[in-house]
Order: C-alpha cells, then structure tokens, then sequence
C-alpha cells in the first residue's frame, strides 16, 4: 500500500507540474494578446485626432492661399464701404425666401470712385458681388486739391445733392451715403446738403453724378484753346 500510495504521489507531481508549465505561457501570452487588442484601439483612435488635426489644418491652408477682400484691398489701395444692406423676402410654399442686396462705394482717395450693387442669398456673396460691380464702374472726379472746385446741384431720380467748396479744416460736413461717396473720391473738406428722398441708392448716385459734374479751371481752358 506505501508503494502504491508513493507512486501516485510520484505521478501526480509531474502532472501537477505539467499543469504549471502549461498555464505559465498562457498568462504570458494573455497580456501581450490585450495588449495587441487594445493597441489598434489606441493607434485608431490617434488615427482620429490625427485626421482632425488634418481638417483644420486644411481649412487654414485654403484660408491660406485665399486673399480676402481686405487684403486685396491693401495691395491696390481702393478702400471699400458698405453704405447700405436691404433684406428682401419672398413667399413660396415652404415658407418665405430671404434675399439681400448691398450698395457699396469704393475708390482711391484720388480722385477716383466707383458705385455698385449686389444681391445675394448671403449677405456676404451680395456685398462681395456689389464690390466686384463697383470696381468696374469706377470714373475719375476732378477736385482741387481737397475740396470741390465749386458749387453743383445734382439731382437723381427723386433725390437732390448740393455740393460746396470749403476752406482748408472744414471737414466733411454731410451725411452717412454722401459722406462716405465723398470719402471714397478723396474730398477732405466740403459742405453738403441732401434734399429730397432719402433712398440711400439715389442719395449715393446724385452724389456721384455732382462730383463727374466738377470742373477744374485748368480743364476748362484746355478746352477753350485757351
């Protein structure tokens, strides 16, 4: 019975070992198995912000290699002002339809000035698309020197613009749309006066139509021969 009882001590300790030896690669390899599950895991979800920062960044290189209209502006020196932005809506069947449109002056401070509009869904397209239409319409003004060489009375539609010269200091004295008409054609000193309707779009081409009215002394002589 010792014997017997001995031999199967003997035979279960090389089991039992066995056992050990089996289960010792097994927790080895268990880690490196999470790990490698969880790996792809970590490596996808960098992959994410990765791509993220790969969006934004391209959103900053198209913003890049865009020029905006202010820095268009800059480079050839035509400065651009929004007199005006007019909402408009229109009754279809799903509801109302809103459009804008935008009336925009801009010029060189030199003597040269332009007039557009624009309309647009947007009202950043409209105001883009009536800079786009002022700068093909641009005309040059006689002035003399900062102020206008003399008196004019225009009149647009139902609006009426009084133009006067000033002495040196006087500063423009007008309103919003004439003012910035002015501003944009160069004119420091002058005195002004708006009659009749206030429509910001026929206030804003009287003004335009008594500067291309202006006459310089010297131009006139020219003219005469003289």
């Amino acid at each position: 019975m010792a014997d017997e009882e001995k031999q199967d001590t003997q035979a279960a300790a090389p089991a039992e070992a066995a056992t050990e030896t089996a289960a010792a690669p097994a927790a080895e390899v268990a880690p490196a198995k999470t790990a490698s599950a969880e790996e792809p895991a970590a490596q996808q979800r960098g992959g994410d912000r990765r791509g993220g920062g790969d969006r934004r960044g391209g959103g900053d290189r198209r913003g890049r290699n865009q020029r905006s209209p202010r820095q268009q502006k800059e480079d050839d020196g035509i400065a651009e002002k929004v007199i005006h932005i007019n909402r408009s809506s229109k009754v279809v069947k799903g509801g109302r339809r809103f459009g804008f449109s935008a009336l925009v002056v801009v010029g060189d401070k030199e003597g040269k000035v332009g007039l557009g509009t624009g309309k647009a869904r947007e009202v950043i397209s409209c105001i883009t698309k009536g800079t786009e239409d002022a700068r093909r319409n641009m005309v040059s003004v006689s002035l003399n020197g900062p102020t206008v060489p003399h008196e004019v009375y225009s009149m647009y539609g139902g609006a009426r613009v009084l133009l006067r010269p000033a002495s040196p200091g006087t500063g423009i004295i007008a309103g919003k749309t004439v003012r910035a008409v002015l501003e944009s054609a160069g004119v420091r000193d002058v005195l002004s006066k708006s009659l009749g309707s206030k429509n910001p779009a026929n206030v804003a081409k009287a003004a335009l139509q008594a500067l291309q009215q202006m006459r310089r002394r010297e131009d006139v002589m020219v003219g005469r021969d003289k």
